[in-house]
């Protein structure tokens, strides 16, 4: 036929030929399923993060505050880190979460921790409780307009390359909010102590509470593993709450009187004050130590954390126009503002900016632990620098 030459192949070239039609498509396949394998069983390709998860103790919630003054105008003395010179903008503070009451703030304990990663996000959100943690496919419940943390994880885990997620929750499972207003009324309106019937109600919440923290930490491990993390590339710090009130021997206002309601923010009795210091936020961090010890993951105990430092402590002050915000000598905690005179009584109880740059400098000391159950206390007198860790059998 005019336009073609035909050429003669000999039967050996014919079987080459066939033979490398036949293991070219082959080894492709293995190419390409080995690439696939490789990617499904690794973590993200992306920048390293540090991740925290959670409720207000982590979120950050009172960061807006540097200790605490009497003055309520300005710039409240120093301390409120939302005075723009003309009025206040918790944006400043709590960026977007302003509006849906979240309260990320810059100083949250993952924010101000210092040279772990090159992403430290936080996801956590103050009033969350253990169903705002899972997947929204296990049961898990969006909550102020968010998807469930896990979920919000499950991006974060593809995105990035997760090396350590801290947890906090648990408390509001607990009723931690109905507590501290139950224990004010009853110190301002009824006279009466309020620790012998929240013990009973905490009782018959922990139970439940712990399991679902227990759940809390097995979702996180689905997700990571479902993003092809291995149990090795990456951690999880499970941490317990600080007492943000003194015990009794410690508060710097007598009981009696309007000092603790009217000066001090902190209106509870000294045997409610006791039994919240050394009973309840201790029994709440022992029963976290147990869920960290079943699921095999780290606990970081934060009980002592607010030591002297607390709202009303003797061995802090209030701020006014001559003893000015200080890391070292003003509270590291937000006093009970009842009538919303100083922003919203949301932010009642947490720590502070300067308390979450000491769980932030907390978290940095973790990291740097991989193994064991670590104290984390203050040392008196001085400001985040201050922060060590002691074991913790």
């Amino acid at each position: 036929m005019t336009g073609f030459r035909t050429t003669r192949v000999s039967p050996r070239s014919r079987r080459r030929a066939v033979a490398a039609a036949l293991v070219l498509p082959l080894v492709c396949t293995a190419l390409l399923t080995a690439g696939a394998g490789s990617s499904a069983a690794s973590p993200g390709y992306g920048p390293t993060a540090i991740v925290s998860m959670g409720d207000s103790y982590i979120s950050g919630e009172a960061g807006r505050w540097q200790g605490n003054s009497l003055t309520n105008s300005g710039s409240r003395d120093g301390t409120d880190r939302a005075w723009t010179g003309s009025g206040y903008d918790p944006s400043r503070v709590y960026g977007s979460t302003s509006f849906n009451g979240c309260h990320r703030s810059d100083s949250a304990e993952v924010r101000s921790a210092t040279g772990l990663a090159a992403a430290q996000i936080n996801i956590a959100c103050s009033g969350a409780t253990t169903t705002n943690v899972f997947r929204a496919s296990n049961g898990g419940q969006a909550y102020k307009g968010e998807a469930p943390q896990a979920d919000q994880l499950a991006t974060i885990a593809t995105t990035h390359k997760v090396e350590l997620i801290a947890l906090s929750i648990g408390g509001n499972d607990l009723g931690f909010a109905d507590i501290i207003t139950t224990c004010a009324t009853d110190y301002i309106v009824w006279y009466s102590y309020c620790y012998d019937d929240q013990q009973a109600v905490v009782d018959s919440k922990i139970n439940k509470a712990m399991a679902d923290v227990g759940k809390s930490v097995d979702e996180i491990r689905a997700v990571m593993s479902g993003a092809g993390y291995a149990a090795s590339d990456y951690r999880i710090v499970l941490q317990s709450y600080p007492s943000p009130i003194p015990r009794s021997a410690e508060n710097r206002y007598t009981e009696s009187g309007w000092s603790r309601v009217t000066t001090g923010g902190c209106p509870f009795w000294n045997k409610d004050s006791d039994w919240a210091r050394d009973s309840l936020v201790s029994q709440i961090a022992n029963r976290l130590k147990g869920v960290a010890s079943a699921k095999g993951v780290q606990f970081l105990d934060l009980r002592d954390m607010l030591q002297g430092r607390e709202v009303c402590a003797k061995a802090s002050k209030l701020v006014s126009a001559t003893q000015p915000p200080s890391a070292a000598g003003s509270e590291w905690a937000r006093w009970i503002d009842s009538d919303s005179t100083q922003g919203p009584v949301q932010e009642s109880m947490h720590p502070n900016s300067y308390g979450q740059l000491g769980q932030g400098r907390c978290l940095t000391l973790i990291h740097a632990a991989p193994t064991g159950n670590h104290l984390c206390r203050n040392t008196a007198g001085a400001g985040a620098a201050g922060m060590y860790l002691s074991p913790l059998s």
